[in-house]
């Protein structure tokens, strides 16, 4: 049995997939050579993340059993008609959640703390502009006692309130199915602490919050636009890690320049993997590209719970 990895897959990963006698392949193939790669090869698994297609013309030309999706979103694959087909799709929706809340937290720090402005800085002039630098830089915020608003309290959002209370924030959120959730903090040491995100109506969230981070799958318009983003507090702060189109980017922009936001950081785009060179070339943004569960812990546990359900499938141990 035949495993493509389009996308790639973790050594952990190939290695248990392997274990169980499937052969695992992990070169990468082109969009428009993939139904021929996989009919050729009797590839009967697809493994991929965000950057391969897996649309109903895919499916319809090949005999695959199973799309795996390597992370959360499934937005690059047509699920229900793969579904619909007989085909067995899987994902792994909470192995990258401690990754991601880790990447919001470092956006966080880095925008507070203008190491996202000094870092494109000191390359440049940090030999000859050193106290200057030292000095425009070092007007800085703390963290600590700033409310995070998290839009979106699935497994995402839970990990990035941990890593929050954890660093003194307050936390509150939206979410449009989940009144509250149980944050339990689990420390170096065996102790645990539990604690209550209680869901708040949108426009409180937006109004009360110094920081609003997204975590909800892709939207045909943006949840935070021109309107949301005059209802926030002046000086706050917008994080993107989920998807390109949840925040409206222009609005983003203009708001930067007009002094309502204090900043930015984006991890995803509407235009991935070419994002508008206005985005690039804000200092004022803290970016990534697409990074948020980009952890070789993560991979490795993505890696495996792939293997676990791929194995299942086949009845294999």
């Amino acid at each position: 049995m035949k495993i493509l990895a389009n996308d790639g897959i973790s050594a952990v990963g190939k290695a248990a997939l392997e274990k169980d006698g499937f052969e695992v392949l992990t070169t990468f193939v082109a969009q428009d050579q993939l139904a021929n790669f996989i009919n050729n090869n009797q590839i009967e698994v697809l493994i991929v993340r965000s950057a391969t297609q897996v649309r109903k013309d895919l499916i319809d030309q090949t005999n695959l059993k199973i799309i795996g999706r390597a992370g959360v979103g499934m937005d690059n694959i047509d699920v229900e008609y793969a579904q619909s087909k007989g085909l067995k799709v899987i994902n792994t929706p909470a192995s990258s959640s401690a990754s991601v809340g880790e990447m919001v937290m470092a956006h966080i720090y880095s925008i507070y703390r203008n190491l996202h402005k000094s870092n494109r800085a000191m390359p440049l002039e940090g030999d000859s502009k050193f106290k200057e630098l030292k000095k425009t830089y070092g007007n800085a915020q703390e963290i600590r006692g700033k409310t995070l608003g998290i839009i979106g309290l699935g497994r995402i959002g839970r990990e990035v309130a941990k890593c929050a209370i954890g660093a003194g924030m307050n936390v509150i959120g939206y979410s449009a199915t989940t009144k509250e959730i149980d944050v339990p903090i689990d420390f170096f040491d065996g102790q645990s602490l539990n604690f209550k995100v209680v869901a708040q109506p949108l426009a409180e969230v937006i109004r009360n919050s110094d920081i609003i981070t997204l975590h909800v799958p892709a939207q045909k318009k943006p949840i935070i636009g021109e309107k949301e983003i005059s209802q926030m507090k002046d000086g706050s702060v917008i994080i993107n890690t989920a998807r390109g189109g949840v925040v409206d980017e222009i609005s983003i922009l203009e708001a930067i320049e007009d002094g309502k936001l204090l900043g930015a950081a984006l991890d995803v785009f509407e235009t991935e993997p070419t994002p508008s060179i206005k985005l690039l070339m804000n200092d004022n943004l803290s970016l990534s590209p697409h990074l948020g569960g980009s952890t070789r812990e993560a991979q490795d546990r993505i890696g495996l719970e792939l293997a676990e359900q791929i194995s299942a499938f086949y009845n294999i141990n």
